[in-house]
């Protein structure tokens, strides 16, 4: 079985959002199987920033569900979306 590279976009519920607290969060809760490679942040608008997660997972059925889950679980995340996944050779 291979792995996959996925970017999970995390939207906060508002722009006053300490986005280091959430960034230290989203680490700290990274769930067992998926393996944290980066977290960058995309401005949207009106001061909302979003952080886009990069994650290593197995290519396996449900790869990035359980991240999916965890994140959403997350105090200020307001949603999560995958909005690339790429397989790693």
């Amino acid at each position: 079985m291979g792995e996959v590279v996925a970017t999970i976009k995390l939207m906060p519920e508002s722009p006053e959002v300490d986005l280091a607290q959430l960034n230290e969060k989203v680490t700290q809760s990274i769930p067992e199987g998926t393996e944290l490679h980066k977290i960058e942040e995309e401005p949207i608008a009106f001061g909302l920033v979003a952080l886009n997660v990069t994650v290593v997972v197995d290519d396996g059925e449900g790869g990035t569900e359980k991240a999916e889950e965890v994140f959403a679980q997350i105090d200020d995340v307001a949603s999560v979306e995958v909005v690339d996944v790429r397989r790693l050779m």
